[in-house]
């Protein structure tokens, strides 16, 4: 009583099941490695700015008295 339709539907609803659930895990873990590169890229320490600081007295964006009072807003 199976014919050849019914039997290719039924592989027709796994597929379609199998793809919402594929999509449904790259959603996941795009979302969780969007939030981990977040985290992980917001938090600067203070070594990384008191670099970047010397970077820019060294490139002349930044005057050596804006220089020193930036230094010292970092280290207090």
């Amino acid at each position: 009583m199976m014919n050849g339709m019914e039997f290719g539907g039924m592989w027709f609803g796994w597929l379609f099941w199998l793809v919402i659930l594929a999509v449904i895990v790259w959603a996941v873990v795009t979302v969780v490695n969007k939030n981990q590169n977040n985290t992980n890229g917001n938090t600067l320490r203070h070594g990384d700015a008191l670099e970047i600081l010397k970077e820019r007295y060294a490139r002349g964006e930044i005057n050596r008295d804006q220089f020193e009072q930036m230094k010292r807003d970092l280290t207090s």
